[in-house]
């Protein structure tokens, strides 16, 4: 593994303090992580919160009908998740999320602000705050098309790799991904990157 010096902090400014043990970690590491450490939360998740089954909501938050929560999860203060919303594999939403219908969110981090049209699949990854998915937009977690399916990062021009075969991205604050747009396994977006409608993001091209 590279010994480059990553901080967190450098994606995503205002990491919940829940997770600030992460703030030097590879964010992959942090996804490995992820289910064991939302099962720790919800038994300190108080009084605001309704748990049931391994998911935690907040009271303040609104779930329409036919959504599917698998736990553990944890949906925070003015959350919106719309009918026929999928979330598994350990999620948590951070405050004033929105996640349109149809969206299907599996073993990731959303941070507060930050909105799914619908129709988006977002796969183990960490995504920043005030984040923008346009509808149809996808960040894909798996090579299917590969033989060798590990997974590389480009991170600092050095190519990363992770030792894992599920990674989807780390989408920096205030990114905007527009529709039927497409990030590749292993993406990084600094904070405020802008992806093109039906553009394919792939940093670290089949060799």
């Amino acid at each position: 593994m590279s010994t480059l010096n990553f901080n967190l902090i450098t994606y995503i400014k205002n990491l919940p303090s829940a997770f600030a043990a992460f703030q030097n970690t590879y964010p992959w590491n942090t996804i490995q992580q992820l289910q064991t450490v939302l099962t720790g939360l919800l038994n300190e998740s108080g009084p605001d919160y309704i748990v049931h089954n391994g998911v935690a909501i907040h009271r303040e938050a609104r779930i329409e009908e036919h959504v599917i929560l698998k736990g553990p999860a944890i949906i925070g203060r003015g959350c919106f998740i719309g009918a026929h919303a999928y979330l598994r594999g350990g999620v948590f939403l951070d405050q004033n999320v929105s996640v349109g219908p149809g969206c299907e969110i599996k073993t990731s981090i959303i941070l507060s602000g930050s909105a799914l049209a619908h129709f988006n699949f977002v796969g183990d990854s960490l995504v920043g705050s005030g984040v923008n998915m346009e509808a149809g937009s996808i960040i894909a977690n798996h090579y299917n098309e590969r033989t060798d399916k590990q997974i590389t990062v480009k991170l600092q021009e050095q190519h990363i790799p992770t030792g894992v075969t599920k990674f989807g991205a780390l989408v920096g604050d205030d990114t905007r991904i527009g529709a039927n747009a497409v990030l590749s396994p292993g993406t990084v977006l600094p904070v405020g990157s802008i992806v093109k409608r039906l553009e394919l993001v792939e940093q670290v091209p089949l060799r």
